[in-house]
């Protein structure tokens, strides 16, 4: 008994050895004769990265593969740092749209955002109703894998900084490598950052105006920072004081006001980045400014108060011509093309620091496509790589551990055949966490996504027959902007907004009866087609329908 006792001993220490030895093979890689860009310091024309347990062990002209490694032939190959998306939902499901108890039309959109959790997260135990909650956190809302995740990865993206979707409050965001079984596995890093947006929550609850968002905004962090007051008082003398009642919402923001935790605050014209700086300013909040398409107008105070700026690459599109009847696209749009590609480079030469984010572009192959254009449009090459890779690692404090090329950091890779922004080039291999994550292409295409970008022709039925409007629209996640223009007048829209499930809200002054009045249009977009009602104060509501001129953005 004893002699077999010792021999599954010593079998059992062999397996464990050979089990050891084919981890530390399989963890282990090498590149070979690439091309290495490590954006840390100058471009290595012919070496070897090695790779050992997640981590970059070795990087060089001189550095030679392990004989445990698996080696792979880097030769016409160039490696950059894992590519970071700088603003995304990447790994937070969408919910399905619940029905609405009370039915109806009109103002039902906001009901159902206030009651599904795919238009606006609830907490438990909250104080604020949904999209006022500042206490929730991508972290307990992160899934692995799904098509958004795999197509970022075919287009080179290993990390993401994932916020949840919507919301004034809209929540606390991770940086999420896209790999991994479980979300432990796959965050880097939470939370990472406040999210804040000033699109007014739709329908008849408060705020659903611009003024009533702000007014929202100050009154938390004016309560939070009393909430703070008294508990410290409470936490000096708890004997003498009646408890304070515990608020999560107001305590999520307590670190927002002590500088600890930045504000990510989702602006793209100019008008809007002001009223965010202003608002910071305010109260001394460490911002970050998210869309940015107009930033390049506002670099001095951007400098001045010292605020990074999470880029869109979601440039507006030229859209199919709309049909011949409708007015053309108006100059404004024109300008706006033209304006986003040219942004970045306006930054650079401020040195106004910034990341590049997707924007929630519907084909995420524009990512490095956009990238590319701003480079055309005299972005250097190499600001436009540091815009991918360490400027976001080092707005979110992880440069110590992502962002570049160096021995010690996580091993995220993106290799290439071919210069990253050349239009020929190809994303050959992408590691995440030290392991080659496999590019075959998405199964499906995102769900949930009723895009409104492009020309509508609307026409619309206010009691006294059809009327013709050309509506023309841009999209960056939930956010719309644009302008509409027709028989009956018009400009641009505001208080826009969509919904996952292809809700769509906005109003716009119109010409009825002699007199300009605020007109609220509210319906639903399925494929290429809109339709739903008009409501204006002191008349019967009217109706609408549209068709979009060719395919949205």
């Amino acid at each position: 008994m004893f002699v077999v006792l010792v021999a599954l001993c010593l079998n059992s220490g062999q397996l464990t050895t050979l089990v050891s030895g084919q981890r530390s093979a399989v963890d282990t890689y090498a590149i070979t004769n690439a091309r290495i860009v490590p954006v840390s310091g100058p471009v290595i024309e012919r070496g070897t990265v090695v790779v050992r347990n997640g981590l970059i062990a070795g990087v060089g002209a001189q550095v030679s593969a392990p004989a445990d490694a698996r080696v792979i032939d880097g030769t016409g190959l160039t490696i950059y740092p894992g590519l970071i998306d700088a603003n995304t939902s990447l790994g937070i499901p969408e919910a399905s749209p619940a029905p609405s108890p009370a039915g109806g039309a009109g103002g039902g959109g906001f009901a159902l955002a206030q009651r599904q959790p795919g238009s606006s997260a609830s907490a438990p135990n909250s104080t604020q109703p949904p999209g006022l909650q500042p206490e929730i956190m991508a972290e307990d809302m992160i899934k692995p894998g799904g098509a958004d995740i795999e197509l970022a990865r075919n287009s080179g993206i290993s990390t993401a900084l994932s916020a949840p979707q919507s919301g004034i409050w809209i929540g606390q965001s991770a940086l999420i490598n896209l790999a991994g079984d479980t979300p432990q596995q796959m965050i880097v890093r939470s939370p990472v950052a406040m999210h804040m947006g000033f699109t007014p929550l739709r329908g008849s609850g408060y705020p659903n105006s611009l003024m009533g968002v702000f007014a929202s905004l100050r009154q938390m962090m004016l309560d939070a920072d009393r909430y703070r007051n008294a508990q410290q008082i409470y936490e000096r003398a708890p004997r003498a004081i009646r408890r304070p009642e515990l608020d999560r919402s107001l305590a999520a923001l307590v670190p927002v006001l002590e500088r600890k935790m930045p504000v990510v605050m989702y602006a793209n014209t100019e008008r809007e980045i002001e009223r965010a700086l202003d608002l910071a300013k305010e109260f001394n909040l460490r911002a970050i400014i998210a869309g940015g398409s107009e930033a390049g107008r506002l670099t001095g105070r951007l400098v001045e108060q010292d605020v990074p700026v999470l880029l869109s690459l979601n440039f507006p599109r030229r859209t199919t011509a709309a049909v011949p009847e409708a007015d053309p696209e108006p100059l404004r749009l024109l300008r706006a093309r033209v304006e986003a590609q040219n942004t970045a480079a306006k930054l650079a030469a401020a040195r106004v620091r910034f990341a590049f984010q997707s924007g929630s572009m519907a084909n995420i192959t524009d990512f490095l496509a956009n990238a590319a254009k701003a480079v055309d449009n005299g972005l250097a090459r190499d600001e436009a790589l540091r815009a991918l890779t360490i400027n976001p690692a080092e707005i979110f404090g992880v440069s110590d551990r992502l962002g570049s090329i160096e021995v010690g950091k996580i091993a995220n890779l993106t290799v290439t055949r071919g210069d990253i922004f050349a239009r020929s080039s190809r994303i050959t291999h992408v590691f995440i966490d030290g392991r080659p994550v496999d590019l075959k292409p998405a199964a499906t295409t995102p769900q949930g996504r009723a895009g409104a970008a492009g020309t509508w022709s609307l026409k619309v039925n206010l009691g006294q027959g059809e009327q013709d409007i050309t509506l023309t629209l841009q999209q960056e996640g939930e956010q719309v902007r644009g302008s509409m223009r027709g028989a009956l007048g018009g400009g641009d829209i505001s208080n826009a907004s969509t919904t996952p499930a292809g809700e769509i809200r906005f109003t716009v002054s119109l010409n009825t009866e002699g007199q300009t009045r605020e007109a609220t249009f509210a319906g639903t977009i399925s494929g290429n087609e809109m339709k739903g009602t008009v409501e204006i104060v002191g008349r019967a509501p009217g109706s609408f329908t549209g068709t979009r001129a060719g395919p949205g953005s």
